[in-house]
Formats: structure tokens, sequence, C-alpha cells
């Protein structure tokens, strides 16, 4: 067992346990009509939105949310932050749950699903493909988290010297950790270039949508660190991790800082200021997102609200929910199809992506339960309670 890390070794099957393998089942269930009759019977996709929230939650969203890993280990390993370690763990298992969600995510919304694997054959490959960089590079980059990530399951089950063995050769693997991530998060944005005039103009800033895209990624990826840490303590009663993430709050603010600046920069030289105040439903979306942004930057702004907890934990729902509806503006709400088409998720729809994070949930769960995952506790469990 890690002096370093354990599990919760609490009971898995709760109340909310189960409430989340219902929603999971009606999930599964849907998602079983898709394969076995087609996208059509479950759908309200159409020729002007053959992306719907599947791809848009999934991927583009999904994988932002996922950045957890990828923010620490540039933290941790590049800029020599050992203090955050306590937190790598819990933002790998993330990490790789929601880019495993990714991964399914682009096969479920695959017309000819069963030949997802044409993506891997090169004489199948489209290199004039923005998608074909952003799908090998999410899928090598779910095989690099199972290998961050295997450390700890060799601890479970106590295999020290293949353990050993793999500390050798980590680092290599903990560099492409923070390469791939960069790739095709950057690739995203690339893909909102090549949407051209479909992509609303205050979202369509052109050779700066790939920056913007890595500038949220961080900036979410320390966000569901913090909301996952805070939830864990009250959750779980364990003491609170207040003093490290304070620390990443500290970050975020430089990243919302640097994205604002160059976000309203790029806006007002090209002249689509005056496009914020239109009232229409795009001017609408940019203030909420806007104000979402800015919410998290003024709470932690001041070293009393990266100190208090509660503070903490809203400001890291505000910029989850900021980094995800500016994808959601950019490649869905606002986007232009063309005339004569509109969308809105169906009931299945809305139910398989609810059901796929309910899964993830109940993996995560149950994974912090029985491997040694969150840092050890060692405050006593009464204490931890009235502490949380």
């Amino acid at each position: 067992m890690s002096e370093h890390y354990e599990p919760l070794q609490r009971r898995v099957v709760t109340v909310p346990f189960v409430l989340l393998g219902l929603v999971a089942l009606v999930g599964l269930y849907y998602l079983g009509v898709r394969f076995v009759n087609g996208m059509g019977a479950v759908t309200n996709l159409n020729g002007g939105f053959p992306w719907g929230i599947w791809v848009v939650y999934d991927i583009v969203v999904g994988t932002a949310l996922a950045c957890g890993g990828y923010a620490l280990a540039v933290t941790v390993y590049i800029f020599n932050k050992g203090k955050y370690h306590p937190l790598m763990r819990a933002a790998l298992l993330a990490s790789l749950l929601g880019y495993g969600l990714g991964g399914l995510g682009a096969i479920i919304d695959m017309g000819r699903w069963w030949q997802f694997y044409n993506l891997f054959l090169p004489w199948q490959m489209n290199f004039n493909s923005v998608m074909l960089e952003v799908g090998l590079c999410v899928s090598a980059y779910i095989i690099v988290l199972m290998i961050e990530f295997s450390p700890t399951v060799m601890e479970k089950f106590k295999a020290e010297a293949l353990q050993a063995r793999l500390n050798k050769v980590l680092f290599l693997v903990i560099a492409l950790g923070v390469l791939l991530p960069t790739m095709h998060q950057s690739s995203l944005g690339t893909m909102l270039i090549a949407m051209g005039w479909k992509v609303h103009p205050l979202w369509q800033t052109l050779h700066l949508q790939p920056l913007l895209a890595v500038l949220t990624a961080f900036t979410m990826g320390f966000a569901i660190v913090v909301w996952e840490a805070s939830l864990s303590s009250i959750g779980f009663r364990r003491t609170p991790e207040t003093h490290l993430l304070s620390g990443l709050g500290k970050i975020i603010v430089g990243l919302i800082s640097v994205y604002l600046l160059i976000r309203f920069g790029e806006i007002i030289y090209r002249g689509k200021l005056s496009l914020a105040f239109a009232g229409d439903l795009g001017s609408l979306m940019f203030v909420i997102e806007t104000a979402l942004f800015v919410y998290p930057l003024v709470v932690l702004l001041s070293p009393k609200g990266r100190e208090n907890g509660r503070s903490l934990l809203w400001a890291a729902v505000s910029m989850l929910l900021a980094g995800s509806l500016y994808r959601f503006n950019a490649f869905l709400i606002t986007m232009d199809p063309g005339q004569g088409y509109s969308y809105f998720p169906s009931f299945p729809e809305i139910m398989v992506t609810l059901g796929l994070v309910a899964i993830e949930i109940m993996v995560f769960l149950f994974v912090v339960k029985t491997f040694p995952v969150l840092p050890r506790d060692h405050q006593p469990a009464a204490d931890a309670k009235s502490a949380a």
C-alpha cells in the first residue's frame, strides 16, 4: 500500500450509486436502439446539423473537462510544483474516464460505427482532415492515460517489480501525456477555422482559435481538479485540501486573464464588439459566457476568496460552465447551418449522454473506494466530518 495514497474502503453500492445506475440503464437502452436501428431512430440530427450533443459534449466539451491530468502534469512535471502531486491520481482517473467517454462518443456518432477501425489504417486515412489528427491523438492519449494510471493498479495488486520497471520509462509517457492533449485541443480550435462562415463571428477568431482552445482546456482542467477535490472532501467527509486548491486558484486567475485579454482584444481589433449588443441569440450567449468567465476571476483575485473552500468550489463550477458554454456556443448553439435547418437534441440523445456520464461517475466512485487514488487523510474521521 502506498504511504501517500489509500482507498476509501467504503460501501460501493449506495442510494446515489443505484440512482446513477438507473440513469445509466435508460441511456444504454437508447444506445442499443441507436446501434441496431441507426441514428435516425433516436436523434434529431439532419443535413445541417450532422453533429449534435453527442459529439459536442462527449468530444469537444468532455475532453476539456477531462484535462485535469493534463493541467496537473504540466504543473507538477514541467514547472516542478511537486506539492500538487497528491491531487494527481484522482485527476488522472477523471481524465482517463473523460477521454474514454470521448472516444466512445466518437464511435457512437459514426454512421457506420462498425468500421471505426478505419481510423487507424493508413490507406484509409484522410490526411487533409483536421478530425484525423483529433481522432488519432485522442486514441493515443487514452493509452497514455492508462499507462500513467497503471501504478495505482499495480499498488493495489502489489506488483512492485512491474511498477519499478515502469517507473524507469514513465518520464517518456508523461512527456507524451503533455504533448498529445496540446495537439488535439488546439486541433479542436482549428476545426472551427475550417467551418468558416458557419461559426458566429464572435467565436470565429481565425488563427487564434487553437490558442483559445488550449487556454480553455487548461482552465477547465484546473477547475475540474478543484471541483473534484472539493466534492470529495464534502461527500466523503475528508479533510479539505484548500491549502493546495488555493494555489490552483492563482493559476486559474492568470489563465482567465490571458484568455479574456486575447478574446476581447481580437473582437475589438476586428470591430465585432457591436455584435455583443445585437440583442440576438449570439449576443445573449456571449454575455452569459463572459459573465461565467468573469465571476471566478473576481472571486479568485482575492486571497480571501482563494482560501475559502466554498468560494473556490463555486468559482470552479462557474469556470467549468464558462468553458463548456464557450465550446457549445461555437460548435452548436450559435452555428449557422444555412437556411431550413434547426436542431434540438431528442430525449434519447439527452438520455444517452446522461447515461454515459452516470457510468463515468459510477466507475470513478468504485475505483476511489477500492484503489489507492485519493491522498491519505491523516485527520481523524470525526475531525474531518466537522471540517467538511
